[in-house]
């Protein structure tokens, strides 16, 4: 295929680096069409920053070097049904990359789908030169990933994630076996699954709830037991990603905090300072101007009292207040 496409070219000095190049991109294209049922032009030019015009110019090369495109332009690309690129050829750092993702996987998803992952690598591996393999070999002593030790134990079924997404891709709802993560409430309920997410080292579940008739979020961890139903949807859902941001703005209205850090004291906050909204900082000699987006200010406030003594609020000034609020009750509890 290389051959094909180089045939397209001149061959000599002043073409090489544009030649090479084009043609790194063009095999990244073909990789793209067998990787997708569809690949429209216009994400061929964002992924590869080139013109739209270009990404048409690519197409139309693949086409005269033999490639059964299918397609046009504005609608998008496929490749005709049956027809195989020869096995791909992965470079180190692309082999290094799936090691460090088997890492994260294994210490951030359930036994189901690690054991799918690791199926999936020992295939990627399969393809693998000898000195690429001993390379992955070497690699795998040296990377970890380490859980916080104060995290809650966030273990949960073998195949929980696994099952939900098999009800996500087949449409078909299932019942849960609930257990809330504070107030401890059980429940059993018929839901309707359509997306996860990860968030502060969680898995999330959205779903369509049939026992409270509405959309709600479940905690993966909080799931005690899960069974499929063999039914199929009675009800169409909005992509996860729009009800994400739906779900923002309706009830996360945030509210900017500033204040003024003892540079010394920045070390101690450690990831607490992401999960109550840091934004920015700004290094002004020995102290540090953080400028966070909060949904909760009462939060904040709470937050802010373990390093206070170090610290000052510039805006907004209702913090102030609370903090000031927060430190008289501490006061009189201490004289008792």
């Amino acid at each position: 295929m290389i051959r094909c496409l180089m045939l397209h070219y001149k061959n000599n000095d002043i073409y090489r680096n544009t030649i090479m190049n084009r043609l790194d991109r063009l095999s990244s294209i073909l990789i793209q069409l067998q990787a997708k049922k569809v690949v429209k032009g216009s994400d061929l030019a964002k992924r590869y920053g080139i013109s739209l015009r270009t990404a048409y110019r690519d197409i139309k090369t693949l086409e005269q070097a033999g490639v059964p495109i299918i397609g046009e332009a504005g609608v998008g690309y496929s490749l005709m049904d049956g027809y195989r690129l020869p096995p791909v050829m992965f470079t180190r750092e692309e082999a290094t990359a799936f090691l460090t993702a088997e890492k994260l996987v294994e210490k951030f998803t359930d036994q189901g789908t690690f054991a799918l992952y690791e199926s999936a690598l020992d295939k990627i591996k399969a393809v693998l030169r000898s000195d690429e393999k001993e390379h992955l070999e070497t690699m795998y002593q040296h990377i970890e990933v380490l859980r916080n030790p104060f995290d809650q134990n966030t273990s949960h079924k073998p195949d929980t994630l696994q099952i939900l997404l098999q009800s996500i891709a087949r449409k078909e709802p299932v019942i849960l076996d609930y257990e809330t993560n504070y107030a401890k409430e059980k429940s059993s309920r018929k839901v309707e699954p359509f997306g996860i997410f990860l968030r502060s080292r969680h898995w999330y579940l959205v779903a369509y709830c049939w026992l409270r008739k509405d959309y709600r979020t479940f905690r993966v961890d909080g799931i005690t037991a899960i069974r499929n139903t063999g039914e199929a949807f009675a009800l169409s859902h909005p992509p996860l990603h729009t009800y994400l941001q739906t779900l923002t703005r309706e009830n996360r209205e945030l509210q900017k905090v500033v204040i003024k850090v003892n540079t010394k004291v920045i070390s101690y906050m450690g990831d607490q300072k992401f999960y109550n909204g840091f934004v920015s900082e700004k290094s002004l000699k020995d102290e540090t101007e953080m400028t966070f987006l909060t949904a909760s200010l009462e939060g904040f406030a709470r937050w802010f009292v373990m390093f206070g003594d170090q610290a000052r609020i510039l805006q907004p000034a209702v913090l102030k207040e609370r903090i000031l609020a927060i430190s008289v009750k501490t006061q009189k509890n201490l004289k008792k």
